[in-house]
C-alpha cells in the first residue's frame, strides 16, 4: 500500500517547512509507516482539492484521505493500533492538547514575526503574491515592516521558549523518557523556525538543541 504525504515546499523542492508538516512526518516515524512526500505550494491547490480543502498536510494512505496535522494524528492512531501510541495514557494525552493549544497560541506566534519575510524571499515566485497578500493582511504591517522590526521579535521568542527550556533542563523529552505527539508538535515548531529564519535563533548550549536531535535520534532519522 501506497502512503503519501503532501508537504508543503519552497522554490527549492527540498525546502520542507511547515510545522504542521513536521509533526506529521514525526507522527509516521514513530508509527513505524513508511510513506513518500510529494512536494505542494501554496497556490497549488488543485492538486489537494480531493482532500476537500486547500491546506497541507493531506496524507493519502491506500484508499483513505486525511487533511490537517491533528486529524492525522488521530488517524494513526486509531488504524495502527499496534504500533507505539502518539499520546500514551489518558492523561498524557489530556496535558498533549495542552501542548498543542500552548504551541499554535504562544510559540507560533511568537516564531512567525522573526521567520516571515526569511519565507518570502525562498517561496518560489508564484507563491510570493499570494503570501504578501495574505500575511500583510493579516497583520496589518507589510513584509518590509515585519522585517525591520525583527528586533523586538526577538524577546518575545525567548520569553515563550523559557517553559520548554526548564522542562528540557530536568528532562529528556517533553513527554519524558521518550518523545510522544506532545514532542512532535513542539519540535515541528522549533524546526520550522531554525529551517527557515535568516540568523541562528538557538545558542550551541540551549538545552533545546540536544532534544531536538533526541527526537530525530530515536526515529533514527
Amino acid at each position: 500500500m501506497k502512503r503519501i504525504l503532501y508537504d508543503l515546499a519552497g522554490a527549492d523542492p527540498d525546502f520542507r517547512f511547515s510545522p504542521y508538516c513536521w509533526r506529521t512526518k514525526l507522527a509516521l516515524a514513530h508509527k513505524n509507516l513508511p510513506y513518500e512526500t510529494i512536494a505542494w505550494r501554496f497556490t497549488e491547490k488543485d492538486e489537494i482539492a480531493f482532500s476537500g480543502q486547500g491546506k497541507v498536510p493531506v496524507l493519502v494512505d491506500g484508499e483513505t484521505v486525511v487533511a490537517d496535522s491533528q486529524a492525522i494524528a488521530e488517524y494513526l492512531e486509531v488504524s495502527y493500533p499496534h504500533e507505539a501510541s502518539l499520546f500514551g495514557d489518558p492523561p498524557s494525552r489530556a496535558l498533549t492538547v495542552l501542548v498543542r493549544h500552548w504551541t499554535e497560541l504562544t510559540l507560533h506566534p511568537a516564531i512567525v514575526k522573526i521567520v516571515l519575510p526569511d519565507i518570502f524571499l525562498r517561496l518560489d515566485p508564484k507563491d510570493q503574491p499570494y503570501f504578501r497578500r495574505t500575511r500583510e493582511a493579516h497583520w496589518g504591517m507589510t513584509i518590509e515592516e515585519i522585517a525591520a522590526a525583527r528586533a523586538e521579535y526577538l524577546p518575545v521568542l525567548n520569553a515563550a521558549l523559557a517553559p520548554l527550556r526548564q522542562t528540557l533542563s530536568v528532562q529528556k523529552f517533553i513527554a519524558g523518557a521518550a518523545p510522544s505527539y506532545a514532542d512532535h508538535i513542539v519540535w515541528g515548531a522549533l524546526k520550522w523556525a531554525c529551517l527557515t529564519s535568516s540568523t541562528p535563533l538557538l545558542a550551541a548550549d540551549d538545552p533545546i538543541v540536544p532534544w531536538m536531535r533526541g527526537v530525530l535520534e530515536t526515529y533514527g532519522l
